[in-house]
């Protein structure tokens, strides 16, 4: 198996040691991303923006992701941002988990994490 790692220059992706996005095995997982911004809604855009550049380059799109994560410090924050993810997954809406918890740096609102299959 053939293992494909896609890196999006992130600062923290050289600090912490990891990579954008890996593909193995006819998935793609798309590391837990955050954006810039002031808040939430600036925030998801920005992350929404990234990981769709790593789904793209990996072979996929938002059509293709099964499953997502929202983390975010304050999950008042998160209502907002439902109309930007409704027309990000469109018809093919993924399942979906919010967890409400800390995040690495507090100016972060909202981190996003994504698994796509790849299309056959």
């Amino acid at each position: 198996m053939t293992v494909q790692r896609i890196s999006s220059g992130g600062e923290f992706e050289a600090k912490v040691g990891y990579c954008r996005a890996v593909v193995a095995g006819g998935w793609v997982h798309v590391a837990g991303t955050v954006g810039k911004g002031e808040g939430a809604v600036e925030q998801c855009r920005s992350a929404l923006g990234i990981i769709e550049k790593a789904l793209a380059e990996a072979g996929a799109s938002f059509a293709d992701v099964v499953r997502v994560t929202y983390m975010l410090p304050d999950r008042s924050e998160f209502e907002p941002c439902w109309p930007i993810l409704a027309v990000t997954f469109g018809a093919n809406p993924p399942v979906a988990t919010m967890i409400e918890c800390g995040l690495i740096d507090p100016k972060f609102r909202i981190e996003i994490e994504v698994t796509a299959i790849l299309p056959q």
